[in-house]
């Protein structure tokens, strides 16, 4: 699978060590920054990342930040992007399964390495079921277009 992945300064440690794992289990990865702790803005990596997903450039993305909140905020905005914070496994499924998510959003400040690579497996596999779930994605996307429409 095609991923793009990006942390602000607080992300950035969970950061590298997902993304070894995640070339480690076959994934095609691109790192969308930030490449320290030095401070940086959530939001612009946010962007950068959700349009890559948004373009259909990558399939999936991952973003993390301090708590998962900012990034999972700042990528919502972005037409086609629906972005999750997940905090354990079932939430992870869950947002597969029933929402379609196509960016996951976690916390390094809140996480451990251990239960952050386990969310992020569990994502990855986990398959949108369809049916009445289908129809309330395609609300939210319909929506998302009449709001860009009259933009």
């Amino acid at each position: 699978m095609r991923i793009a992945i990006g942390s602000d300064h607080a992300g950035f440690r969970l950061k590298e060590e997902l993304k070894q794992r995640l070339i480690e289990l076959g994934h095609e990865v691109k790192d969308f920054g930030t490449n320290s702790e030095k401070a940086v803005d959530y939001p612009d990596i946010a962007f950068r990342v959700a349009r890559e997903v948004s373009e259909g450039n990558f399939e999936r993305g991952i973003l993390i930040c301090g708590t998962g909140i900012g990034m999972c905020i700042a990528a919502n905005k972005v037409a086609g992007i629906r972005a999750a914070l997940c905090w354990d496994e079932r939430t992870a499924e869950l947002s597969r399964k029933h929402n379609d998510s196509n960016i996951l959003c976690l916390g390094g400040r809140v996480l451990s390495k251990r239960e952050a690579m386990r969310i992020t497996e569990v994502w990855l596999i986990t398959k949108f079921e369809g049916n009445r779930h289908l129809r309330r994605v395609r609300k939210i996307m319909e929506f998302e277009q009449r709001i860009n429409k009259s933009d």
